[in-house]
């Protein structure tokens, strides 16, 4: 049963509609995503895994790299082209930047391990923002760092809100909203788990600030936040999963980042009716007036955004393991798995219609749509190797499919260059880029 969460603020008070964007504080768009390029985990604010690039359907491979580790998030790509990945790794660095026309690193460092399980964000001055152990940083395109700022556990990857700050959440429940050029909290840290009182504080051992990590990639009952929120830029409303404290399973749950001159964060709704939880992290539809996510018995859900009533489900036949792709119009694509199909469903208000689907393929990927129909994924090539797929999104016809030489297992993600780039590392560790 849905357990209302209704806010009994007063009405939020309206958010700028220019964002602040790199070091000048010169003004940018609505969006800091629409600066080009893949500049988050899901693309843009509203976690899409969309890109308004007209998408190229023939592609060569251009180049790979072994990042030393396993790596599973995406890659940001900035929109001068310098890509930015974590990876996973027992020494040396675990934060790494890449020019995408030819591979060759730009730099990297060494953080805390955590900042292996998020996505650096990406400014329109090319300035990073990533979390690991007790702290979100930020970095400048040379990779020095600008600031570092503690909270409580380890910042998942990070949206920016309608007014140009930085709004994240740990995997231990804490949300956070800082200003990206200083780092300082505009807004008091909200704790969806409260801490232990001044009383209790005495006889409690804090909370270890990696806590649960390892269970964040499957979204486990360890990992209490394990992805991304969605945030809808106009009225600061973001979405995303929150597992409570002994409960058997997780939640879909909507706050709202208010703004304006007394900041704060505000409940909104939460919904337990999914079987299983939500898989994966959701995304919200262009007008922002829907949710979309998938459970972990097999369906894709359309949540109403304002309410926390589910709308439809679909049966898509397996637990998808990512976001779905959402273009503009309403076309959904939901992501790979090990027994991954490759559909395409519609939202007709009241259901979901199917587009078309490829039961001959095995999708082991997430999808990306780009401008032109054209979409891109990672599908099984072979007996165990790997290729990626281009596909008419409208249709479902293969365009082009391209192997990813040594590839095996599965991608996490698939983001698109400035120019029409395809980038995807593979979970065991390397960045592979087609052009």
């Amino acid at each position: 049963m849905r357990r209302a969460l209704r806010s009994s603020a007063a009405a939020l008070t309206a958010i700028s509609a220019l964002l602040l964007a790199g070091c000048g504080g010169d003004s940018g768009t609505a969006d800091v995503f629409g600066a080009g390029g893949w500049p988050g985990m899901h693309a843009d604010a509203r976690s899409s895994n969309t890109s308004p690039v007209t998408g190229s359907r023939s592609l060569d491979f251009q180049w790979s790299r072994p990042i030393g580790g396993p790596t599973p998030t995406n890659a940001s790509v900035a929109a001068n082209g310098q890509v930015f990945l974590t990876a996973r790794t027992d020494e040396g660095c675990n934060l790494l930047s890449f020019q995408i026309d030819t591979g060759r690193k730009r730099w990297c460092t060494r953080i805390g391990p955590g900042a292996a399980t998020s996505t650096p964000v990406v400014d329109a001055a090319t300035n990073i923002y990533i979390g690991d152990e007790g702290a979100m940083s930020s970095f400048n395109e040379r990779g020095q760092l600008r600031w570092r700022t503690p909270v409580s556990g380890t910042p998942r990857s990070a949206q920016f809100t309608g007014d140009g700050n930085l709004l994240f959440i740990t995997q231990l429940g804490q949300i956070n909203v800082l200003d990206p050029q200083t780092g300082f909290k505009v807004a008091p840290s909200y704790d969806l788990i409260p801490p232990a009182s001044y009383t209790q504080g005495a006889n409690v051992e804090p909370v270890p600030n990696d806590q649960g990590l390892d269970g964040c990639l499957a979204g486990g009952q360890q990992c209490p936040v394990a992805n991304t929120p969605a945030i809808d830029l106009d009225n600061g409303r973001f979405v995303f999963t929150f597992w409570r404290p002994f409960a058997p399973q997780a939640d879909l749950v909507a706050m709202r980042y208010t703004g304006g001159d007394d900041p704060r964060i505000v409940e909104d709704w939460s919904t337990g009716t999914l079987p299983g939880g939500p898989a994966g992290g959701p995304n919200l539809s262009a007008d922002g007036k829907t949710v979309y996510t998938n459970d972990n018995a097999g369906h894709l859900w359309a949540v109403d955004a304002e309410t926390g009533e589910p709308r439809w489900s679909y049966d898509v036949g397996y637990p998808a393991l990512g976001t779905p792709s959402t273009s503009a119009g309403g076309l959904i694509i939901p992501a790979g798995a090990e027994k991954g199909r490759l559909l395409a469903v519609r939202d007709r208000g009241d259901h979901a219609e199917l587009v078309w689907e490829r039961a001959d393929l095995l999708q082991l990927g997430v999808p990306a749509q780009t401008a032109g129909t054209t979409g891109y994924t990672v599908v099984r090539d072979g007996d165990a190797g790997l290729a990626l797929l281009t596909f008419d999104t409208e249709t479902g016809e293969t365009l082009d499919q391209d192997p990813l030489p040594g590839a095996t297992g599965f991608t996490v993600g698939t983001s698109i260059g400035p120019d029409g780039e395809v980038l995807t590392p593979t979970l065991i560790g390397e960045l592979f880029v087609l052009k």
